[in-house]
């Protein structure tokens, strides 16, 4: 019999979460079927733990967007190649799935991304970072409180640190700044003259 872990808080009407405990993976993907063509709820996966959750909001998805303009422009800018994954799920099957609010590929396409982009706008109440580890994904970048935290894959988990390992000479605190930038427009455009 499930466990509700986490109830949805009565007084949050931007962000609804559920987490449940003693889900069976079969059950997730029965729900997960059924939720397919949804962009209203997303759920995510680890150990027999569900994380239902609706809506994302405004805010979450214009962070989630302005940071990706802002990396595709930084990857135009210095002639990288690089292919959008966007949100699509990630499975380790029988055990997580998830779906990243953004992720790419650097250098060449490929089945899984290079980077996985998170946004945190209210808690987490399911961490993705043990699904990104078990598929090997190399960095994510969390936007949290305002700031981009950067995490390295290591052969014993992510390690954060200041610096992109697949984007060395990128200078995430400016382009933290831009994401700040109440306009999303007016960021790109201002980041794009810094970085020419």
């Amino acid at each position: 019999m499930p466990t509700v872990i986490d109830p949805p808080a009565a007084t949050d009407n931007a962000v609804q979460r559920i987490l449940l405990e003693g889900i069976p993976w079969q059950r997730f993907e029965q729900l997960s079927a059924c939720f397919e063509n949804s962009r209203a709820i997303r759920l995510t996966y680890l150990d027999g733990r569900l994380e239902i959750m609706s809506p994302i909001g405004p805010e979450h998805e214009t962070r989630k967007m302005s940071i990706g303009y802002l990396l595709e422009a930084y990857l135009t800018a210095q002639g990288i190649r690089f292919y959008g994954r966007g949100g699509f799920t990630l499975k380790q099957p029988g055990r997580a799935a998830g779906e990243p609010d953004q992720s790419y590929c650097i250098g060449a396409d490929k089945s899984l991304p290079d980077l996985v982009i998170e946004v945190v706008i209210t808690h987490e109440a399911l961490s993705k970072f043990p699904l990104y580890q078990g598929l090997g994904i190399p960095e994510v970048w969390l936007w949290r409180n305002g700031d981009l935290e950067v995490y390295l894959l290591e052969p014993d988990g992510y390690r954060r640190d200041t610096r992109s390992r697949l984007l060395p000479d990128l200078d995430l605190a400016l382009l933290a700044a831009h994401a700040r930038m109440p306009d999303q427009y007016d960021a790109v455009q201002a980041f794009r003259r810094v970085i020419a």
